[in-house]
């Protein structure tokens, strides 16, 4: 189970967590009007991959923020189209997220099958994430694509348990985000650790 902590917003608390903790992503968040906005010099070269947040860019901004900022994998967490998606992916690992409620919010996810790397599902909501509520994860039982998939969406300390239970094939990470915060973009960095040794034990 890859574990992906979003939402990281100081550059210093990057470091701890790429030098201190077990992690395998860490997201940045390169959309304005969210409160964890990585609007800061790019973080120095990292042991953990980064991934780059973006809700609705332009193609042009996300590949130069992607230079600027050596990010290895997108996250597209708006109504990116699948043809975006395909270009993006021919020079980096693609994630597209969508917002599941029901098990009906999976037909979305055909025409992205062949088009991204990874999917995220995170709730739905009116927001792009961030919202720190939980979907009904036996839903998750009515995703058959082929394309692995983050789990998101209010995942908090006492769900480590559950999500180490989980026995969908396809499931490939769990991304931890508000649930582990001080304040926006800033993170409980020994719950963050706690969090890990429990759904890796």
């Amino acid at each position: 189970m890859k574990i992906k902590v979003c939402g990281m917003a100081q550059k210093e608390q990057i470091e701890i967590l790429d030098q201190e903790t077990n992690i395998d992503y860490i997201g940045l968040i390169f959309f304005e009007n969210s409160p964890r906005y990585y609007n800061t010099i790019p973080a120095s070269v990292l042991n953990k991959k980064k991934v780059g947040v973006f809700v609705n860019a332009s193609e042009e901004f996300i590949c130069k923020t992607a230079e600027s900022h050596d990010l290895e994998l997108l996250q597209l967490h708006g109504s990116e189209s699948p043809e975006l998606c395909l270009r993006l992916r021919k020079n980096f690992t693609t994630i597209k997220a969508f917002g599941i409620k029901t098990k009906d919010d999976f037909l979305q996810l055909k025409n992205y099958e062949n088009e991204v790397d990874f999917f995220l599902f995170d709730t739905k909501t009116i927001k792009h994430g961030g919202s720190g509520e939980k979907f009904n994860w036996n839903i998750l039982e009515g995703y058959s694509l082929n394309t692995p998939f983050f789990l998101s969406g209010g995942i908090a300390m006492e769900d480590a348990d559950r999500i180490r239970e989980l026995k969908h094939p396809k499931i490939y990470g769990a991304d931890i985000n508000s649930k582990f915060e001080i304040s926006p973009g800033i993170k409980d960095l020994q719950k963050v650790n706690k969090f890990l040794n429990q759904l890796k034990r």
